[in-house]
This record gives structure tokens, C-alpha cells and sequence, in this order.
């Protein structure tokens, strides 16, 4: 009789106690609703992502630009992927990206009213030689015959007579599709275009690796983007204009390209916070570290 009691007053005690447990998890999610109705803050905030897709050039500010802006903005991830600005139009436009990173001016074919285009930066491209090289100015015409291979003496453009050493960017660069087609160095092969420098060129990996081999080799020439010149190497005018900062922004010099990004105009708002950043103070010191900034 006792342990049939004993049966009775354990069952009750665990009837209240599971009562007890649901009641005060009820007051828990009704507390819970409350902070939401109310509009207090929960207790945990989501991650917000920003997807950045396109020109290796651009993704090399983009990064540091993302990293920056984490500590602004802790919920925020920028992902940062360079492979192309052909593939960042693409992506800004199907809307597979947030930001399309492009490293020249649009197509006609790639422009939409879908679509805004903005200038982060301008990168102009100079070309440079060894500084013992006496040419101090080129034509269009002339760079662009010295690197398809149809001029090979520096005779043949008021130089000394020495064979001319042809340096470039390695296949997928943006500066060296840029500078190809700037200068019309393309050519079309079944439908498709192709690069038109000559096979002979040494080919360096990196705007540091082009400079250092033109350094010191006395009769090579090449390019690399503004921010990277020093007495190392000589820039020389092209059309007779010199490649400075002011005459990049200005357009005066032809060799040179702006640094875009797409994005929808009906894209997030994260997306439009991040890119007023780009365009504030403290973004574009950073793109100015190795790109012009447009302020």
C-alpha cells in the first residue's frame, strides 16, 4: 500500500514539474515576442554578404577594402572574387554578384538601365623603360608596332642601335588586357580575339617583376600601372604627354582606364553602404595606395 503511494506522489510531483517547465518556456517565448514587437534589438544579429565579382585589378583593393570595412561593420562580409571583368558584367547583371569589379570602360553591349556604373578609381598605364635608354617619347603607333614585333631597333624610333627587349604581363592579367586594348593590341582568330604582342616578349608575373626586369635590362621596355614607378625605371610620354596622376583624370593621357563597379540599382542597401565607404575618406585612401582616387 505504501509503494503504491509512494507511485502516486512521484507521478503528481513530475505532472507539476513538467507544468511548470512548460509554463515558464512559455513566458520565455512570449518575452522573446515582446522584445520583437516592440523593436528592441535580439539578442543575436545575422551576418549580412556582400558577393564582389570581376576584374583581378579591382579585387586587389576590393580585398583590403573588405577587410577594412569588417571593422567598421563586424556583420558585414564582403567575398571578394577576382576572375575577370568580362565575367564581373555578367555576374552584377544575372545577379549572381552584388558588385561587378571591371577594370575598363563598358561595352556597348554591356551597358543596361538596369545597371549603375560607378568610378572608384582611374589606374594610368606607363609605359617605362631602362633609365639609360635615351628615347624620351613614343606614338600610339610606334608602342604598339614595338610590341607586336614590327619594330625591333631602338634605331628605328630615335634611339641607339640595340634590339629592343619586349616585356609583358602574363596571360589573364587586367593591365595587360587593358593595355591591349587600349592600343590595339588584339586580334580576331575564328570569332574570337586575341592577344597580338609577340611571341618573343619575356612574359613577368606582376607589375614588381616587370619593373625589376626592365631595371636591369638595358634595351627592354614594358608597362605597369602609375603607382608602381620609381627610379628604378624611366617613364616615358606617350603622344607627347607624360603619365601623371593629373593627366590620367583629366584624360589627356591615352593610355589609362577607370576601375568600375556595377551594381543594380535596386540592389541592397548593405551593398549601397559599402560603396558610399569605397567613395568616402577612408576608402579611397586605400585605393590610392596603388590606383588614383577620383577625389
Amino acid at each position: 500500500m505504501k509503494n503504491k503511494l509512494f507511485r502516486i506522489l512521484g507521478i503528481t510531483v513530475l505532472g507539476m514539474a513538467m507544468l511548470t517547465g512548460c509554463a515558464s518556456g512559455a513566458g520565455n517565448a512570449a518575452a522573446n515576442a515582446g522584445n520583437v514587437a516592440d523593436g528592441s534589438a535580439p539578442a543575436k544579429t545575422e551576418s549580412s554578404k556582400i558577393v564582389a565579382v570581376g576584374s583581378t585589378t579591382v579585387a586587389v583593393p576590393m580585398e583590403e577594402l573588405a577587410n577594412k570595412y569588417k571593422e567598421i561593420e563586424p556583420n558585414v562580409v564582403v567575398e571578394v572574387q577576382g576572375v575577370g571583368s568580362s565575367a564581373g558584367v555578367k555576374a552584377a547583371a544575372d545577379g549572381t554578384a552584388d558588385i561587378g569589379m571591371v577594370s575598363r570602360e563598358l561595352k556597348d553591349s554591356e551597358q543596361s538601365d538596369d545597371l549603375e556604373v560607378t568610378t572608384i578609381a582611374y589606374d594610368g598605364i606607363a609605359i617605362v623603360v631602362n633609365p639609360a635608354n635615351g628615347v624620351e617619347n613614343l606614338t600610339s603607333e610606334q608602342v604598339k608596332g614595338i610590341f607586336e614585333g614590327t619594330i625591333t631597333n631602338w634605331s628605328e624610333v630615335g634611339g641607339a642601335d640595340a634590339d629592343i627587349i619586349v616585356v609583358t604581363r602574363e596571360d589573364g592579367s587586367g593591365t595587360r588586357s587593358a593595355f591591349e586594348e587600349i592600343l590595339g593590341l588584339q586580334q580576331e582568330i575564328d570569332g574570337k580575339k586575341v592577344s597580338s604582342i609577340s611571341q618573343g616578349a619575356l612574359v613577368a608575373e606582376g607589375n614588381g617583376t616587370i619593373k625589376a626586369t626592365v631595371a636591369s635590362k638595358e634595351g627592354s621596355i614594358g608597362f605597369v600601372s602609375l603607382g608602381f614607378i620609381d627610379d628604378t625605371v624611366k617613364a616615358i610620354s606617350v603622344n607627347d604627354v607624360m603619365p601623371t596622376v593629373e593627366t590620367v583624370k583629366n584624360g589627356e593621357y591615352s593610355v589609362s582606364r577607370p576601375l568600375l563597379v556595377i551594381t543594380h540599382k535596386d540592389g541592397t542597401q548593405t551593398t549601397k553602404d559599402f560603396l558610399e565607404f569605397i567613395l568616402g575618406d577612408e576608402g579611397q585612401e586605400i585605393v590610392s595606395e596603388k590606383y588614383i582616387s577620383v577625389k
